[in-house]
């Protein structure tokens, strides 16, 4: 039954996961104890060392390590890093596009999702803030 790629794929997903966004808690706490939490150190790192990850791991999964199994992909870039920032997988995406030479793709990927990303979150909150 573990044998089946439906079952598989998902279990190493979700053990990737659980070690991503216990990462992230804890790295998150431990940045606001040591700096405090006026400015977001912690996400910060975890967005920059994320996308480091992401692009190490990735270059190493499909140019370096001949066989490397597909759990073993998912459970790392999907699950962990999936986990850990999302962030990770923007750069990637932004990164597969400009080599595509899609720049225009790219460009509006990465500015309007940083800046309709913001703006999402400000109209939840008036949205959330509304139904009082």
């Amino acid at each position: 039954m573990l044998q089946h790629p439906n079952l598989r794929h998902p279990i190493a997903i979700s053990l990737g996961a659980v070690a991503g966004a216990l990462s992230r808690y804890y790295i998150t706490l431990w940045f606001a104890n040591r700096f405090g939490t006026a400015f977001p150190y912690g996400t910060f790192f975890i967005n920059i060392t994320g996308c480091l990850a992401m692009g190490f791991f990735i270059t190493l999964a499909f140019e370096r390590v001949a066989a490397m199994p597909s759990e073993v992909r998912l459970m790392v870039a999907t699950g962990f890093l999936g986990a850990y920032t999302t962030f990770s997988t923007y750069g990637l995406e932004t990164n597969v596009l400009l080599r595509d030479r899609s720049y225009s793709i790219a460009a509006f990927y990465w500015a309007g999702s940083a800046v309709l990303g913001v703006i999402a979150v400000q109209l939840g909150i008036i949205l959330a803030r509304s139904g009082k």
